[in-house]
């Protein structure tokens, strides 16, 4: 086992032990905090906070993966070629706005809470995802496309068996990025009440409470290397399987 396979099996170790008994780090934090001040978080479980936060980052992904992806298989094929220029502007719309507007604006439609939140981290987790599977199925080689071509299979066909298992590690590369980038934005949902790490992180600085202000960041922190992580080692086994099937077709 590597020295970073290590490093990243300890971080999770550590990350879900500090989740699910904080009071083990109270002495780790106390010297972050002063005038008697708590040095865990006391306003809710570390534990139900996290599993929100990442539940609201999985169904926006979720939903933008679904959206991005068939955007990008539409404008791929000859019938819908023409609305590539369109497709790039809506997905480019999460980029253009920030976040923060974005829960400004969906706050008087949908009122506090979860909604506004998966509204933001949808819009802005578009593009990357889009972006990748455009180039992914741009890149698909032609030979292997006559070829399946060549064996009979409709366009559907081409499209689920050849196109898109070659275009996933890429696509893969996508939902990578838009993953790190939600559980960051994520955070500012809890200021329209909903259910994120950033709830932590605003009531360190309301009390000025360094320790809580860190914890909510570093639980954050800590997930995005280990999720990123984990993707782009799936994206290599992925990379890996289709060049050993590319030798053994050969």
């Amino acid at each position: 086992m590597s020295w970073g396979i290590a490093i990243r099996l300890v971080a999770l170790v550590v990350l879900v032990v500090f989740l699910v008994q904080p009071e083990l780090f109270a002495g780790v934090f106390g010297a972050l905090t002063q005038n008697g001040q708590p040095s865990i978080y006391n306003q809710g479980s570390l534990l139900d906070i996290t599993l929100s936060h990442l539940g609201i980052v999985a169904v926006a992904t979720l939903a933008a993966t679904l959206v991005a992806v068939a955007l990008a298989i539409i404008v791929t094929r000859p019938f819908g070629a023409e609305f590539l220029p369109l497709s790039r502007s809506l997905a480019n719309i999460g980029q253009t706005f920030p976040p923060v507007a974005v829960l400004a604006l969906a706050v008087p439609l949908l009122g506090f809470g979860t909604a506004p939140t998966l509204v933001a981290l949808f819009l802005y987790g578009l593009l990357p995802i889009f972006e990748n599977t455009l180039t992914g199925l741009t890149s698909t080689p032609p030979a292997v496309v006559e070829a399946a071509r060549g064996m009979g299979m409709t366009g559907w066909q081409r499209l689920v068996r050849v196109e898109l298992p070659i275009a996933l590690p890429v696509i893969l590369g996508g939902i990578r990025l838009s993953v790190v980038i939600s559980l960051a934005t994520a955070t500012i949902g809890s200021t329209v009440a909903a259910r994120t790490l950033g709830e932590v992180i605003i009531a360190g600085l309301q009390s000025n409470n360094t320790a809580f202000v860190l914890q909510g960041g570093l639980i954050v922190g800590v997930l995005a290397v280990l999720i990123y992580d984990g993707l782009s080692a799936l994206e290599r086994l992925l990379l890996a399987r289709s060049g050993q099937a590319s030798r053994a077709n050969a």
